[in-house]
């Protein structure tokens, strides 16, 4: 038989953690009860107690955060650290640190949150609304936000109403002011670009008078119908009107689709784009006859035919075979696109023993090329066998990842 005791008055926050740990691991292995109703009831009990860990959670997130100690690991920031060691999407890494920096700004919220009166969701949307507020706004926008949980607003309706708080605290004050795209105003240009799962890209914005005549005598022309044919709508030839001009016809682009030779002479192999992205192979047979985007053409195992020259500096040649091999940064768990990383010379050029030769270069973040170069005992390098190599980063001197687990009897 298995046994824990421990004293909670007497017990650290490490015996505290390390119990915690050990309750969950036992009861992620044990099979739900067959009462659908006892099944509700402990799932309500136990999202009560993860939302009271989250709270302790938010608090030690905020010490080592405003502390700096992220670094020392090798991350560039603490949101990026949250990503790669706790294995959290952009979205969830972002809430956990924001709520940890805000939490003691908000002491109704932290003090509710704590005894289990008040569900991680509302805490985090409550943070995440007063982050852009000042210290006085903070306090009202607490207090009106708190005021519509008491009211039973869901927390939907919660993230909703806290995303307009700094226009409803303007309002209640007479100090309206007008939304971010008014408050550009109409003199300059401004365009967003947002990235589809699939590969695709939103577009959004808006474009002066000049910056207009500009758009409509560059893409006019090109976007009226090809023929009698062409069912193509406005929207439709616009956007290929746009999409020739950027190509350049055969001058100058950088965009690339690898794929396998196979793939172009009639295979079903999938190519991909630099970042990734899949193209299926009847796409990437025709993107690879356009005007203005290169084929990189692959041997098997996803090693590249031509490996480029051996010179101080990467040459454009090697850049774009290492941006193939690199999607991001070569740091295990660091998102940071390889498109804005260094070339890393991986054994070091400046100790005479890193070449700049295809296969002794990698790409690298310029945080984790500092930090590489002067905490190399911190980096473990290993190959891959597609000939690109991976760095981990490795725990500080003295330092283990893991707390001791409490003792039975």
């Amino acid at each position: 038989m298995r046994s824990m005791m421990i004293d909670l008055d007497e017990a650290s926050t490490e015996d505290l953690v390390g119990v915690a740990a050990a309750v969950a691991a036992e009861l992620a292995h044990r099979t739900p009860p067959e009462s659908s109703a006892v099944c509700l009831e402990l799932t309500r009990t136990l999202a009560g107690a993860i939302d009271q860990q989250e709270s302790c959670l938010a608090g030690l997130v905020g010490v080592f955060d405003a502390a700096g100690e992220v670094r020392r690991w090798g991350a560039p920031s603490t949101r990026a650290w949250l990503r790669s060691e706790l294995g959290l999407r952009d979205q969830r890494a972002n809430e956990r640190l924001t709520v940890a920096r805000q939490r003691h700004r908000l002491p109704r919220v932290a003090k509710l949150w704590a005894a289990g009166e008040l569900s991680h969701g509302y805490a985090s949307t409550i943070a995440g609304a007063v982050t852009r507020l000042d210290d006085d706004d903070c306090v009202i926008a607490e207090d009106l936000l708190l005021g519509m949980v008491d009211q039973g607003f869901s927390a939907g309706k919660v993230a909703a109403f806290g995303r307009r708080i700094g226009e409803v605290i303007a309002e209640r004050d007479g100090t309206e002011r007008p939304d971010g795209d008014v408050r550009r105003g109409y003199a300059r240009s401004w365009l967003t670009s947002t990235r589809s799962l699939d590969g695709g890209r939103y577009l959004k914005g808006w474009l002066n008078a000049e910056d207009s005549a500009v758009f409509d005598g560059a893409l006019a022309s090109l976007a009226k119908p090809a023929g009698v044919d062409d069912r193509r709508d406005l929207s439709e030839r616009t956007a290929a009107a746009l999409t020739g001009v950027l190509a350049g016809g055969h001058t100058a682009t950088k965009v690339t689709v690898i794929c396998d030779l196979d793939t172009l002479t009639g295979a079903d192999a999938p190519a991909r784009l630099t970042d990734g992205t899949p193209i299926p192979a009847e796409q990437a047979r025709r993107i690879a006859l356009n005007a203005g985007v290169s084929p990189l053409l692959l041997a098997g195992g996803n090693v590249p035919l031509y490996l480029g020259h051996r010179v101080r500096f990467a040459n454009a040649g090697q850049r774009r075979v290492l941006e193939t091999l690199y999607p991001t940064c070569a740091v295990r768990g660091c998102e940071v696109p390889g498109s804005l990383c260094e070339v890393d010379h991986v054994k070091g050029w400046a100790l005479g023993r890193g070449p700049t030769d295809i296969d002794q270069l990698a790409l690298c973040c310029g945080w984790h090329n500092r930090f590489k170069h002067t905490n190399a005992e911190q980096v473990q390098i290993e190959k891959g066998p597609a000939g690109n190599y991976t760095y981990r980063i490795l725990p500080p001197d003295g330092v283990t990842r893991h707390l001791v687990q409490p003792e039975g009897p």
